[in-house]
């Protein structure tokens, strides 16, 4: 059965951070299960999260939840072993609303390291909002 991915040793990385505000806005928000904080990124194109796990992991699914007018049109998620380049796991296509919406991940390689890549925003200005977002698999054995 798959759980989550994210613990306490996986390294996170954002593409940005509303006026650098990461107290109010920081990635820490999108894993916090706190329904009234987010990561908020800053204006343009091609806002992106990465994770690095302590082991090696077989993503299965991933969670996300946009602030509605704030979400990605075009997501890609894409994996890879430590000290190897990114490949393409998959591409998906959230609603531009406020739930909580689950995209299975097929037959993925074992990776050390996930981004997900919001190519495009359903706002002017690129901005995206993420109340929360989580990685289910297993470990790779």
């Amino acid at each position: 059965m798959a759980s989550s991915l994210i613990c306490r040793e996986t390294l996170s990385r954002v593409s940005s951070v509303l006026n650098r505000d990461v107290k109010q806005y920081g990635k820490k928000h999108m894993f916090d299960c706190n329904e009234e904080t987010c990561w908020n990124s800053d204006q343009g194109e091609s806002q992106w999260v990465s994770l690095e796990f302590p082991e090696p992991v077989r993503v299965s699914e991933l969670k996300v939840q946009f602030q509605g007018g704030f979400s990605a049109k075009t997501c890609r998620m894409e994996g890879c072993p430590r000290g190897e380049d990114f490949t393409v796991l998959s591409h998906f296509y959230p609603e531009d609303n406020n739930s909580l919406q689950i995209f299975p991940i097929q037959e993925a390689p074992a990776v050390d390291k996930v981004k997900v890549t919001f190519e495009n925003s359903a706002d002017f200005f690129g901005r995206i909002i993420v109340y929360s977002l989580d990685i289910l698999g297993a470990k790779a054995s």
